[in-house]
């Protein structure tokens, strides 16, 4: 498999405090990757390196080749990177339609126009099949400030995914949702993003999700990659027990 993301190096600094260092991580064509850490690991500064919402202060991040260290975001997405966020960027009071339709234009126009409408026949019809594909078309007339927060995700995520990426990262995108609903939400988006034939990275605190979906797991530890292999592996590692996960027993991943 050739390599989709290689960040070599990389290292981010405010002022004296380091939030991330000698960070070096490749992922592969098609290739599952979860991340974990503490809150404050250095998980979301990686993410917001790579998809230009910080500038490293060392280090370079290449993207199918391509080096696309210190782009801005919009760059970065039209390069075939795009991300979901924690907590979900949306306009609350819109509709979900209307959300879509904002990142339908966003990243499919060529061009962004005061004289160009949103909504034209065209472009609703391609939203509404993005939101069937996430199974929430459902709530296409629905307010954002009225929607549980499994859906406000999936429509985050589906945003996302407008611009055709082949690099998705999801930063923690079972937060807040319901225990019933994280595994239909990630089956849902795992099943996107493999149709898609696109790699993923997403990170997560929840053992379960993990372990069910990804192939191979990071583990960060203040500022720093503590552990990177597969996932039984890394779980098990004495230093990830210690100081990211602590002493869950763990289950054994579905087959």
């Amino acid at each position: 498999m050739s390599a989709v993301l290689e960040a070599v190096g990389l290292a981010k600094s405010f002022g004296a405090v380091t939030a991330a260092a000698d960070i070096n991580v490749t992922v592969h064509e098609g290739e599952i990757v979860g991340v974990i850490g503490s809150n404050g690991a250095g998980k979301t500064t990686f993410i917001n390196m790579v998809t230009g919402y910080l500038k490293p202060s060392a280090g370079t991040i290449r993207f199918r080749g391509r080096d696309i260290t210190g782009l801005p975001p919009r760059q970065v997405v039209r390069a075939g990177v795009s991300r979901s966020f924690q907590v979900s960027q949306l306009f609350r009071e819109l509709t979900v339609l209307d959300n879509m339709l904002i990142a339908f234009g966003m990243l499919r126009a060529e061009r962004l126009s005061w004289l160009t409408p949103l909504a034209t026949p065209e472009r609703e019809r391609d939203a509404r099949a993005v939101l069937a594909r996430y199974t929430i078309e459902s709530h296409a007339a629905s307010l954002i400030a009225t929607l549980p927060q499994g859906v406000r995700k999936l429509l985050d995520i589906a945003m996302a995914t407008v611009g055709s990426p082949t690099l998705l990262l999801l930063d923690e995108p079972t937060s807040g949702v319901a225990v019933e609903e994280k595994f239909p939400l990630m089956d849902t988006v795992m099943a996107q993003v493999a149709a898609a034939k696109a790699a993923s990275l997403f990170v997560e605190h929840d053992m379960e999700i993990v372990e069910r979906y990804a192939s191979r797991v990071i583990a960060f530890y203040d500022g720093r990659i503590l552990a990177d292999g597969r996932v039984a592996q890394v779980l098990a590692n004495a230093d990830v027990r210690k100081y990211v996960i602590g002493t869950e027993i763990h289950r054994a991943r579905p087959q």
